[in-house]
């Protein structure tokens, strides 16, 4: 698991795979699958421990893949390399190929155990899950705010207070949330609000840059807003307005994707953006956005997962709420975990089991 967790950000569009050798209780190779080195974790594993995997037990997070893709299956590189067992997590989450690693390796003569830390390892993947399955982005929808629930604290008079409402350890971790997404996706309203960079700050590696994208359906979208002033191909806006008009014209000259979208209930379509985010190959989206937004997101039941961070304080009567919605009766949260940083607490939950059954 710990070294699945080092792929975070070089894996995708990938799963996070880690993968342990051993023989007579020491370990003789291990490693982790990134997207451009092409091997997967188990052949990384193979090739660190040599004559030495003869006879050892392989300890995977995900069962090993039966089929060729962008490499060689890695059941048939175990068999070779005279591997004696494998301990195993989960099965593939792709329903269409689930098990038959496990097959394939029993077939030959190796003893396989599953079902190690199950939960662990599909929290791990969960946004493979989602993807691989269903071909849309796994949602979690991220918000900071007050206790009695509000996303701002009131203003001095006119003027905008830049008062962060969650400590430096919870925007820390943001910015590590950040590090795990392949997108984040904002409303409008919350670029015009605050003027936001939403970068992955996080300082750690990554293949592919943080997509940004933003949901505009007017195209109010400033040129000197920071965003787009810091944008170099990471900015996707979608819009109502057509591709043909002045405004997304400009837009485009400028270096700015723009993909404009039929209304739904006089806004962008969630759902559309979110199938056409599946298909460039984005598992993983984190909703960071403004009441509307949310609330929005909520009632459409896009969301799969929730973490809100809670900053030890009381707003008042700002008019700013988490989520602006009629009825969200159904999005309802379980598997709960309470998390703290610094003086405030998370409350992360699952909103779908991308899993199926499980």
């Amino acid at each position: 698991m710990s070294l699945a967790r080092k792929a975070t950000g070089l894996a995708s569009p990938n799963p996070l795979v880690g993968c342990v050798l051993a023989r007579e209780g020491q370990i003789v190779g291990e490693g982790f699958h990134q997207y451009d080195w092409r091997d997967h974790a188990e052949i990384v594993a193979i090739k660190s421990a040599g004559e030495k995997a003869r006879g050892a037990t392989l300890y995977v997070n995900l069962e090993p893949c039966n089929h060729t893709g962008r490499t060689g299956p890695c059941t048939e590189a175990i068999i070779k390399a005279g591997i004696q067992r494998v301990v195993a997590t989960i099965d593939d989450p792709n329903p269409a190929v689930a098990g038959g690693g496990y097959d394939r390796l029993r077939a030959a003569g190796i003893e396989v155990f599953t079902g190690v830390l199950e939960e662990e390892a599909r929290r791990l993947n969960e946004a493979f899950a989602k993807w691989i399955r269903e071909k849309r982005p796994f949602v979690t929808l991220k918000s900071a705010m007050t206790l009695d629930g509000q996303l701002a604290l009131p203003q001095a008079g006119k003027r905008k207070s830049s008062t962060w409402i969650t400590s430096e350890e919870s925007r820390a971790e943001v910015h590590r949330m950040r590090h795990a997404s392949d997108a984040l996706l904002t409303g409008i309203g919350t670029i015009l609000a605050d003027d936001p960079l939403l970068t992955d700050r996080s300082g750690l590696p990554r293949r592919r840059r943080l997509l940004r994208v933003i949901l505009d359906s007017k195209l109010r979208l400033s040129p000197r807003s920071r965003i787009v002033r810091t944008a170099d191909g990471d900015l996707l806006v979608f819009t109502n307005e057509p591709l043909r008009s002045a405004k997304a014209r400009s837009w485009q000259k400028a270096g700015v994707e723009i993909v404009s979208m039929k209304k739904r209930a006089g806004h962008v379509d969630l759902e559309a953006v979110l199938k056409e985010l599946g298909k460039r190959e984005i598992l993983s989206v984190l909703l960071e956005a403004g009441s509307a937004l949310n609330g929005a997101a909520l009632a459409a039941d896009v969301v799969d997962k929730a973490f809100l961070f809670y900053a030890p304080r009381f707003a008042g009567e700002t008019g700013v709420p988490f989520a602006m919605a009629k009825n969200l009766k159904h999005a309802t949260l379980h598997a709960l975990n309470i998390h703290q940083f610094g003086p405030d607490f998370a409350v992360e939950g699952m909103i779908h089991d991308v899993y199926g059954n499980h």
